[in-house]
């Protein structure tokens, strides 16, 4: 590859400057010895289209998309896949060889992946799973845990329309249950995953009550500023498998980075490490 073809990459939101994506994928780039850059890009709603059909012209062979941007790119993109289409909202945009702007949503395999990689026990099978909150997160994760043939998701959000209408996108095996009552939901279900920002630094803390876990149970909390939310940490003392949101993060950056530079990057401590530097 020639110096004038260095492929260079990115993530467009606002604000971005939070963002952990540019340290892990300068990582993987220097770590695999490839040739190419990973750029943070603050842009406001009003630019972004002209934005992204500029950044073909630039050099750049595909982004990452964050808040707000996830669900308006959509209306951008030439090709959409059919799991961005069901999510209704894209993190990872290919600028191909012909011009066209391809779509794809890998939350929800991040998601999953993350859960592989630290709950490998989990049979999906068999039982329920319960889900907190309603957006976008989460409808990767409920399409994510339906696709891998858990029986049935509880889904309780504070605004309970929104839920409802997750659930009518997702089919019938989502049940919603209303906010005051999601601690009931613990008593069927094998897993719990918390999508909302309830326990972030800066945000209010998650006031569920938590009496409902039990040993074996895992409890996936997709926040990882901070790392062990209170949520971990009332997980871990009822003897669940207590896995933090940063792994979700690692995992789905992996189809774009491959997509992008032409190799598979692998997740491992040193990624981790890289992200939380």
């Amino acid at each position: 590859m020639t110096l004038d073809k260095i492929p260079l990459a990115g993530v467009i939101g606002s604000p971005i400057a939070h963002s952990r994506s540019p340290q892990l994928q300068m990582h993987w780039l220097k770590t695999m010895g490839l040739p190419g850059y990973y750029i943070p890009m603050d842009v406001m709603t009003k630019d972004l289209e002209e934005v992204i059909r500029t950044l073909p012209k630039q050099g750049f062979v595909g982004v990452n998309v964050t808040i707000p941007h996830k669900e308006k790119v959509l209306d951008i993109a030439d090709l959409v896949t059919d799991r961005a289409t069901m999510i209704g909202a894209a993190n990872t945009l290919i600028f191909r060889k012909d011009g066209k702007i391809h779509a794809d949503n890998t939350d929800g395999y991040g998601f999953f992946e993350n859960l592989r990689a630290n709950a490998p026990h989990w049979n999906p099978k068999e039982a329920p799973a319960a889900v907190l909150g309603a957006g976008g997160a989460s409808r990767a994760v409920v399409a994510s845990l339906l696709d891998s043939g858990v029986p049935q998701v509880f889904l309780a959000n504070r605004t309970r329309i929104r839920a409802e209408k997750l659930a009518d996108d997702l089919g019938h095996r989502v049940k919603v249950v209303d906010w005051v009552h999601a601690p009931n939901m613990l008593d069927e279900v094998n897993l719990l995953v918390n999508t909302t920002s309830l326990g972030m630094i800066g945000k209010a803390e998650m006031r569920v009550p938590l009496d409902g876990l039990r040993p074996g149970m895992i409890v996936n909390d997709l926040v990882y500023t901070p790392l062990k939310t209170k949520l971990l940490e009332e997980s871990e003392s009822a003897g669940c498998t207590a896995i933090d949101g940063l792994g979700m993060l690692l995992y789905q950056a992996v189809p774009g980075f491959e997509r992008w530079f032409g190799q598979r990057p692998t997740v491992d401590s040193a990624a981790r490490a890289a992200a939380l530097r």
